[in-house]
């Protein structure tokens, strides 16, 4: 392992704003499932998620945007988080936190009704069938983000996979969820009608430099 990471990884466990529960502590029972806004947060405002947060920088554009929102980026990837985190640290944004878990365990970390909204940002798309319930947006995780998240609550998806883009229009419809919007090209237009859709990762700005596609969705759940 480089050297780099091992330094990341260290500095990341003295990081206020970063969370690295194991297995083990969660099925012991997590202090902040039910608790973020009264023991981590400190205020009442809304939890937003970013799931596959990466490096946090759409975590960190949308808590720069919304400062009366908190903002949750979980990924697996400590080396990715550490970025994110320390721009946050330094930056005095009190807003923002980082949980390092495996996103299959996010109903230990969260208690229902406790999250506002989710944002999925450029996941793997998973693409051979095998890996199918490894889609963030594949029904198994769709049914996981309904057990933690508010009634009438918003999800997410900014792709540029054509694929996973199709792809998860089909489980909303075949499930009867409720599409709110459909955009299989984000930036042939203006974005007024969304300003958060604006904020661009590093990652998004290679596959827009490539001529990619940019592609959007928003639907609520209905279960």
């Amino acid at each position: 392992m480089a050297k780099n990471k091992l330094k990341k990884f260290d500095e990341i466990k003295k990081m206020p704003n970063v969370l690295q529960p194991d297995l083990k502590d969660l099925e012991k029972g997590f202090k902040y499932k039910g608790m973020w806004r009264e023991m981590f947060f400190l205020n009442s405002n809304p939890i937003i998620l970013e799931l596959g947060c990466g490096k946090g920088e759409y975590t960190i554009g949308l808590a720069k945007k919304n400062t009366n929102q908190n903002y949750i980026g979980i990924d697996i990837k400590g080396a990715r988080i550490y970025d994110g985190a320390l721009k946050s640290v330094n930056e005095k944004m009190h807003n923002v936190a980082f949980l390092r878990i495996r996103i299959e365990w996010i109903e230990k970390c969260f208690a229902l009704n406790e999250i506002n909204e989710i944002w999925i940002t450029f996941p793997d798309p998973q693409m051979k069938i095998k890996r199918a319930k490894k889609r963030l947006t594949h029904p198994i995780f769709l049914r996981r983000y309904h057990n933690i998240l508010k009634q009438n609550a918003l999800i997410h998806l900014k792709t540029d996979s054509s694929y996973l883009f199709a792809y998860t229009l089909g489980v909303i419809d075949g499930s009867s969820h409720e599409l709110l919007n459909a955009n299989s090209n984000i930036y042939d237009r203006p974005l007024s009608e969304n300003e958060d859709l604006n904020i661009k990762t590093f990652y998004e700005r290679k596959f827009l430099s490539n001529s990619s596609l940019i592609t959007y969705l928003c639907f609520r759940l209905n279960y």
